[in-house]
């Protein structure tokens, strides 16, 4: 039963994860736009008009999703990663671990907390994307589907990430040597379809691949890969990546001496 304590703490985990990047916002909202924006002038405007049509669609429209999804996945992983780990590093994590607050909530507050900030970012970057295209969603609720899960996934992630951090530099390895190649090699710029048969089948093995295309499916209504597919991965991404980090915290894994 999710009683009113337990829903304090929840709430106040929440509010105090989403005054941590709101009070910045000038380092975390504004450069992803500024970055999106230099994409649309460099890659959609200037290269695109000389790759042409993608897929059907004129290029910068082809890129938006992909853009956007890159957004959410970068901000939702690093808010959590880095938050968790300044807690561990800072031994207030501690305070939270002997509270009766439950490890579930625990986890629930800092996953939610990098989805605020994940979505915030996407937001931004769609309403900097509108200056420069007709933003047009052709499957909207699918789109806020993909968009969520995408965003709990790799907040779940960065959460993982935290716990086995021990220090400063090990919260940048993974998203440097791991989460970038998996995103620049997960359709945001091209058509798989584009792609030789060895690096088109290898494509399938990235999960970031199924994301921004059912993305981009929810924006405009076409595809590289089977949507309920990757629906029913993400949701699977989902359960997992729940399981291990709750079991993590009841372990106490990277948490205690």
């Amino acid at each position: 039963m999710f009683s009113s304590h337990k829903y304090i703490a929840f709430e106040t985990i929440v509010v105090k994860e989403v005054r941590r990047f709101s009070r910045i916002w000038l380092q975390t909202l504004v450069p992803p736009a500024i970055t999106i924006g230099l994409y649309f002038v460099v890659f959609g405007n200037l290269v695109g008009r000389r790759i042409g049509d993608m897929g059907g669609f004129n290029y910068m429209e082809f890129i938006l999703p992909g853009l956007i999804m890159m957004a959410v996945i970068q901000n939702s992983y690093s808010n959590v990663v880095s938050s968790f780990f300044s807690h561990k590093f800072q031994k207030s994590i501690e305070e939270l671990l002997v509270s009766p607050v439950p490890n579930f909530i625990i986890l629930a507050g800092f996953v939610v907390g990098g989805m605020v900030r994940g979505l915030a970012v996407g937001a931004v970057v769609t309403i900097m994307a509108s200056f420069f295209i007709n933003v047009d969603v052709q499957h909207p609720f699918l789109t806020v589907s993909v968009v969520l899960l995408t965003s709990i996934v790799f907040s779940l992630a960065g959460f993982i990430n935290a716990i086995f951090a021990n220090t400063f530099d090990d919260i940048s390895i993974i998203p440097t040597f791991v989460l970038t190649p998996l995103i620049y090699l997960g359709g945001v710029f091209y058509s798989v379809s584009l792609l030789p048969v060895f690096w088109s089948s290898l494509s399938y093995l990235n999960p970031i691949f199924y994301m921004v295309n059912t993305f981009r499916y929810g924006f405009l209504g076409v595809s590289d890969t089977n949507v309920l597919w990757a629906i029913a991965m993400l949701g699977l991404f989902v359960c997992g990546l729940t399981l291990v980090s709750l079991s993590l915290l009841h372990r106490g894994t990277g948490l205690r001496a």
